[in-house]
């Protein structure tokens, strides 16, 4: 059985064959997680729609690995920060409106 694609066209795509595999595995793990896919597949199976998307282009090895780490870890963390900005008006808010209620009793 022949692997469609073929390891040749992918080996273009990518730096070499340890590159490859990490960067289908994770692309695997992302779609099965529910990533949005870049286009239609012909294949089943995560693993190689991952190799379908990395063959066509749309999914590539990033060039500066510690940048895309320190601009993940930045945006959870701006994420986490809006969330507990949210939470603290809420709670404002809640108190306002109970000591609001407390007046009118």
């Amino acid at each position: 059985m022949m692997l469609k694609p073929s390891i040749d066209t992918l080996l273009d795509k990518v730096p070499s064959k340890y590159s490859l595999c990490i960067l289908q595995a994770k692309r695997a793990h992302e779609l099965e997680a529910g990533a949005e896919p870049t286009q239609d597949f012909k294949s089943v199976k995560s693993t190689l729609r991952a190799l379908e998307e990395i063959e066509s282009g749309n999914v590539t090895v990033h060039p500066d690995p510690e940048a895309k780490r320190a601009a993940v870890a930045a945006r959870i963390e701006a994420e986490r920060l809006a969330k507990e900005e949210e939470e603290r008006r809420i709670k404002e808010q809640i108190a306002k409106e109970k000591e609001e209620e407390g007046e009118k009793i």
